[in-house]
């Protein structure tokens, strides 16, 4: 009796682990990817990070309107959206474009390549700006209690952006993993250190 039921827990064991990328796969879903895809070609943008930042920002709800008024997949706030349309040379924008997936993505996008540009594709600089503020992050560069070099950030004031930062670099690492070719030396710590900061 004792054989057949370490038998019976051996093949649950196995079960579980040959599922486990299927089960990580349906809490980290690929949703919209043909809009990310296309987007993240046209701003030069690799779309795992991309699927990162929705993952993060609203679990890839494109209805989602947050309590600071960011709205859609990628919380966008209709003061940056104004901005960005501008920007963009979309002479009709409304805010009700920001509820459509596409519209959304086509303009997170675009976002996250202009703070790539200003922040030289340092990917930490442009989350903490992109949920932070850029403002703040200029100003937190220049301060020597935030940044030793004025190019590096090795302490984030806001605690928001910095948990913010953190849970992006993790779905990131969860989605190449998944998806994708990546590093997986360090991915069980690092998701395991997700779970437990989103606890």
């Amino acid at each position: 009796m004792k054989f057949i039921s370490k038998i019976v827990v051996i093949m649950i064991v196995a079960m579980a682990v040959l599922n486990a990328k299927n089960i990580v796969r349906y809490y980290f879903p690929l949703r919209y990817s043909d809009y990310i895809v296309k987007y993240s070609k046209d701003y030069n943008l690799d779309p795992y990070f991309v699927m990162a930042v929705i993952k993060t920002e609203s679990n890839f709800k494109a209805d989602i309107r947050s309590s600071k008024n960011a709205i859609g997949l990628m919380q966008i706030t209709p003061d940056t959206a104004k901005w960005a349309a501008e920007k963009m040379d979309i002479r009709s924008f409304r805010e009700d474009m920001l509820n459509d997936p596409e519209f959304n993505i086509k303009m997170g996008c675009w976002y996250l390549k202009d703070l790539s540009t200003e922040f030289d594709g340092n990917m930490k600089l442009v989350l903490a700006a992109y949920n932070g503020g850029r403002g703040n992050v200029q100003k937190w560069l220049k301060d020597s209690q935030h940044s030793a070099d004025g190019e590096n950030l090795h302490y984030i004031p806001f605690k928001e952006t910095d948990k913010y930062i953190k849970k992006v670099e993790v779905s990131y690492k969860v989605y190449k993993y998944l998806y994708g070719r990546a590093d997986r030396s360090d991915f069980p710590r690092k998701f395991l250190q997700f779970w437990l900061t989103t606890m």
